[in-house]
């Protein structure tokens, strides 16, 4: 008979393997004895010829196997950047239940081993000894001890290894091993024809332990393996099992980081033995283990190629021989090729892509030996078929998982690690998984509806990994367990934002890993800009003040997309960015059509282009530093702005609740006798439900917004686009200098008016809720860019704009917040801002006057007492004194601005002590309960809701009118001579008169009101500041002006005021005095003027001179009204 060949009887063989079925293997993964993959040949699988082992260590090199001849690359992270996955700590108590696991495996494996060592001897064809036991003994002892450097290691060594990591037998049946009776019966007949090499071998017993696993229907070949061993096979076999994530794992480690052991016991349990069924219920419903062959298998495979680690530990000198080396590289190819085969389905039911994976839970239980999934990769990715029929799976397992998981629990991080780690395995410079993630139907779905934004975060792929959030809209479960207790404190509230804002930094770490993978690898760079962009384009409805949070993506996704394209960002330099990218043909942003632009119209910009460019614009490619600056712009733009304005919107609704639910209260016994209580007190309970609820979201936005250090990233960016406007407006910068030129640059005007309105606003939100991130090194290019917009205001077009922008300043202001006095005084003693702030800021004092806008009559009054809070702490600094002083007495700006703070002074004044008059008398009427009661219901509600009005009136006119007397206060005492200008002086008196007579006036008892201090209403203070001013400009112009005014003036009134100061004690007796003797000469005047108008009062028309007349004294007190600006 003629001899068999090696491939025929390896053929034969696996024929009776399958049931007498003969196939011809057609792909690299139908087969593990393939020597060669489809495409560019591997030399890690190619057999040959050894000199001792008959294995081929002749073609590996350690830059051309994947495990290298060593095997260190599963002992450490290739150069090629794969990592694990299953690099995630375990506890104490976990650690040491794997260890002793491990222990117990090591020590079963060794006796299993031993057992078929008589074995090794009959299957390897040499004749077995007859030795007694001790001698036997002795032979086990000696062979489980590593080998001494530099010796051969045996054909019979390498077959112990061989049975020892797959704990097979071909001679012995017994419980810790499996019995391979086909291969023991082709040992009997003919041993040297068994296997041609190792790899054959290797093959053989994997294909013959995997096929008894699929034609045994009851009995389990796996079954003889004890639970010690092989923990993940015990609990596939019992009824109640699931996959448990380890709850204090971190990336770096896990119990198989190092290829130590099996599968821990405490990795796999029941989820009411862990407690934690409550929280991981529909997750782990979903990827519990299956009871199937295809388990079985895969733990079998798992368990083998981990036994490679635990060898390469033990005896890392013998592993290291080249021939050792390539068997151990040949078992995990071998493993790993079986893998592909058990999650194709090939050995049992073949299965599709819209099958769930066998493998997603493993790789959640982070529970995977080092390098397996990588190898996988490496072993499929050059089968696209194959590839996809395996990992498209796995990534819709991952993509199920994230939607499942939530910040109530770390286990949200397990899918995002998990595909982090897919994305971030590469050879040579193609990342396999990248390629088939952005190959997805659902990489980038069209849009159905207007809800684009929705419609893209719900329906991408990574759409589901970038929704995890900590704000109550979006996840219910983060308040329900963390701020829904009995008794919130502060303090628990603060470690448990901290907490949060921790596992926030984890998952934004690793979806950076995945977006970057994918920009990293040159075939998905422009499939990862697309997505980035249609994020960007689908959510431009964010910015807008009133927007539908069912068409656009949750502020929790938003968020995280920012996060990491401001990691993508650090390292960008600003030359490399084109500030014209906004307007290229080729620009990824989709700006609407009726975007404000900064100081432009949209006809203006399409002139410019085109008189630029003409008809072929001249236009660079864009690069990537441009691109990913713009995108990460206008993400700011569209995440942390609209988060801030929800969160202010947020503390105005917890602000007018408390105040609803105190009314409520303090009025109780007005109402609860009425037949309106029922009524009231379903609202009282109402809006205490409302309360607690907005006050637990106001935690949750806590921790997701009022983070530190995502905070300060922000800032930093914010740093960065104010260095390239400030570079567009003087490209000397950082030699600036003021003021700019009169024409404003083209680019600069065209640009969206956000991109200077968003830095305002971000400042004025960290100003007043986080003031301790506003000290970084940017901060130097924030003061120069604030005082150069302030000092140029004609660069923009808006003066809502530059108000803004002087809000912050105002918010700056030690006076306002003390946390933030560093940072006014860096503007305030700015080279740029000492000659040119203050005549700016008292230009725009008066331009403010008409703004164009329906609400600029009341609008100004805010702005103007921004302004002057600013003054108050200007004029303190000795470098602003010398500009002041030129302003007072020759600045063009002055004599309006003095004018303007007249007018202002003037009607809110008189605005607010009207409204404390009708304050007055409402509560004089409700302390007359019978009169009261006897008013009709109906009436009662309108005079509390006009109450009510008043207050918020007054209060507000109030702050305003103290702030504007403090201003004049302030210039009479420091400079007289303007204020006397025949211009200024007779208006200026005037308006001191009527605020006189209305608080000294026979009227005045009607301003008496209950808590005075509750409106701001100083009475004192006001009068002695009113008085001040008369003193410090006490000369014999002012004094005729005085006498000139004859609304308010009288002889009575200034008595009056005399009077009240004494009684009350507001002035020292030498003021008094003084002020007594300024009365007494504008007596003298009023009297002078009485006998000259009766001397003249029969004279002829024609000898008449130009004197006042009362027309134009009713003209200027219409204008001191506030009704006009009447300037001589």
């Amino acid at each position: 008979m003629e001899e068999l060949s090696a491939d025929e009887i390896r053929r034969r063989r696996l024929a009776r393997l399958a049931g007498g079925q003969t196939s011809q293997p057609t792909t690299p993964l139908t087969s593990p004895q393939r020597e060669n993959p489809p495409g560019p040949p591997i030399a890690a699988s190619a057999p040959g010829p050894s000199q001792s082992l008959g294995l081929n260590v002749h073609n590996m090199t350690p830059a051309t196997s994947p495990i290298g001849a060593s095997g260190a690359a599963h002992r450490s992270q290739s150069s090629e950047g794969v990592s694990s996955l299953s690099s995630s700590p375990s506890n104490s108590l976990e650690t040491q239940s794997q260890s002793l696991s491990r222990s117990q495996s090591m020590d079963i494996d060794g006796v299993s081993c031993e057992k078929s060592m008589s074995q090794v001897d009959v299957d390897s064809g040499i004749e077995n000894m007859e030795v007694d036991e001790n001698d036997r003994r002795e032979k086990r002892s000696l062979g489980d001890k590593e080998p001494a450097s530099g010796s051969e290691v045996s054909e019979e060594q390498a077959l112990q290894l061989v049975c020892k990591i797959f704990r097979v037998s071909w001679k012995d049946r017994d419980r810790d091993v499996i019995f391979l009776s086909s291969l023991s019966a082709q040992f009997k007949q003919n041993p040297k024809e068994v296997f041609s090499d190792f790899k054959d071998l290797i093959g053989q017993i994997l294909m013959e332990v995997l096929m008894m696993s699929t034609q045994t229907r009851d009995e389990n070949p796996f079954a003889s393996l004890t639970a010690t061993s092989q923990p993940i096979a015990a609990a596939a076999r019992s009824p109640d099992r699931t996959l448990m994530l380890n709850p204090s794992s971190t990336p770096g480690t896990s119990p198989r980081f190092c290829g130590m052991g099996s599968f821990g016991a405490s990795s796999l349990s029941s989820l009411g033995a862990s407690g934690g069924a409550s929280t991981w219920d529909s997750y782990s419903d979903r990827f519990a283990i299956e009871t199937c062959k295809e388990t079985d298998m895969l733990n079998y495979l798992i368990e083998c190629f981990d036994r490679v680690g635990i060898e390469e530990k033990k005896a890392p000198k013998m592993c290291s021989q080249p021939a050792v080396s390539q068997l151990l590289s040949n078992i995990r190819s071998q493993c790993i090729s079986h893998t592909a085969l058990v999650l194709q389905g090939s050995l049992t039911q073949p299965r599709s892509m819209q099958q769930p994976s066998f493998l997603v839970p493993y790789m959640l239980c982070r529970n995977l030996p080092y390098g397996f999934i990588q190898e996988l990769v490496r072993t499929t990715h050059q089968d696209e078929e194959v590839f996809k029929q395996i990992f498209i799976p796995i990534l819709q397992g991952l993509a199920l998982a994230a939607k499942e998981c939530s910040l109530d629990s770390d286990y949200f991080k397990y899918p995002l690690m998990a595909l982090g780690e897919l994305c971030e395995t590469k050879f040579g410079k193609t990342h396999p998984v990248c390629n088939l993630v952005a190959s997805l139907p659902l990489w980038l779905p069209k849009s159905l509806s207007p809800g684009s934004g929705r419609e893209l975060q719900r329906l991408s792929y990574l759409g589901a990994f970038f929704s995890f959030s900590v704000f109550a809209e979006d996840d219910v479960k983060v308040v329900e367990k963390y701020f829904s207790g009995p008794a919130i404190t502060l303090e628990n509230t603060r470690v448990v934002s901290q907490s949060l804002q921790h596992y926030l930094e984890l998952g934004r770490q690793e979806l950076f890993k995945i977006l970057h993978s994918i920009l990293l690898n040159g075939e998905t760079r422009e499939a990862a800009l697309g997505y980035m962009a249609a994020v960007v384009n689908a959510n431009m409805k964010k910015a807008q003040m009133q927007t539908d949070d069912r068409l656009v993506s949750t502020d929790g996704f938003m968020l995280n997309f920012l996060w990491v394209l401001q990691q993508l960002s650090t390292k960008i330099k600003l030359e490399t960015v084109d500030p014209t990218y906004i307007f290229h043909p080729r620009c990824r942003i989709t700006l609407p059509n009726d975007e404000t632009r900064v100081n432009a119209t949209m006809e203006d910009v399409n002139d410019w282009l085109t008189e630029l460019y003409g008809d072929q614009p001249p236009f660079s490619e864009p690069k990537f530093p441009t691109e990913c600056f713009f995108l990460t712009l206008h993400a700011h733009h569209l995440s942390i702005l609209p988060s801030c304005r929800r969160y202010i919107r947020r503390l105005r609704a917890i602000r007018e609740l408390n105040r609803t639910v105190e009314d409520l209260k303090n009025n109780e016994s007005q109402w609860k006798d009425s037949p309106l209580a029922t009524r009231h007190r379903e609202m009282l309970k109402r809006c205490k439900t409302q309360l607690k609820k907005l006050v637990r979201c106001k935690a949750c936005a806590d921790a997701g917004l009022l983070d530190e250090s995502f905070l300060r990233r922000c800032l930093n960016f914010y740093g960065l686009v104010i260095q390239l406007l400030l570079r567009i407006l003087d490209p000397a910068y950082p030699d600036v200098t003021l003021p700019l030129n009169s024409d404003v640059p083209k680019v600069f005007a065209a640009l969206p008016e956000f991109y200077v309105e968003d830095v305002a606003e971000f400042l004025f939100f960290i100003v007043q809720y986080s003031p301790q991130v506003l000290y970084e090194p940017c901060t130097q290019d924030i003061v120069m860019f604030l005082v150069v917009m302030l000092c140029n205001q004609n660069y923009i077009r808006n003066p809502y704009l530059v108000a803004k922008l002087v809000e912050v300043m105002f918010m700056t202001n030690p006076a306002v917040q003390p946390r933030t006095q560093k940072f006014f005084e860096m503007i305030e003693n700015h080279p740029l801002s000492t000659k040119l702030l203050v005549p700016s800021l008292m230009k725009f004092y008066t331009d403010v006057e008409h703004t164009g806008a329906t609400s600029e009559f009341y609008d100004k009054f805010t702005i103007r007492y921004h302004i002057s809070t600013i003054f108050k702490s200007l004029w303190q600094n000795i470098a602003h004194h010398g500009t002041f002083m030129e302003e007072f007495n020759s600045g063009k700006q002055f004599v309006r601005y003095i004018n303007m703070l007249i007018n202002d002074t003037t009607f809110l004044l008189d605005e607010s002590l009207e409204s404390l008059k009708r304050i007055h008398e409402v509560q004089e009427e409700m302390k007359n309960k019978e009169q009261w009661e006897q008013l009709p219901r109906d009436q009662q509600q309108a005079r509390q809701s006009q109450l009510a009005q008043d207050e918020r009136v007054s209060r507000s006119y109030l702050a305003l009118a103290t702030e504007t007397v403090d201003m004049f206060h302030i210039l009479t005492k420091q400079v007289q001579k303007p204020f006397l200008r025949p211009e200024l002086g007779p208006r200026l008196a005037a308006m001191l008169n009527f605020n006189l007579q209305q608080l000294c006036g026979p009227k005045c008892r009607d301003l008496k009101v209950e808590n005075p201090e509750k409106y701001g209403f100083e009475p004192k203070k006001l009068l002695d500041q009113l008085t001040d001013i008369y003193l410090q400009l006490d000369c014999a112009r002012f004094a005729k002006a005085i006498a000139d005014d004859q609304r308010s003036y009288s002889k009575e009134l200034f008595e009056e005021v005399i009077s009240k100061m004494r009684k009350a004690g507001i002035k020292s007796t030498i003021a008094i005095e003084k002020f007594k003797l300024l009365a007494e000469k504008v007596e003298e005047i009023v009297a002078k003027n009485a006998r000259a108008e009766i001397d003249y009062s029969d004279a002829p028309d024609e000898f008449r001179g130009k004197r006042w007349t009362p027309s134009q004294a009713d003209c200027f007190a219409f204008s001191s009204l506030g009704m006009g600006n009447f300037i001589l």
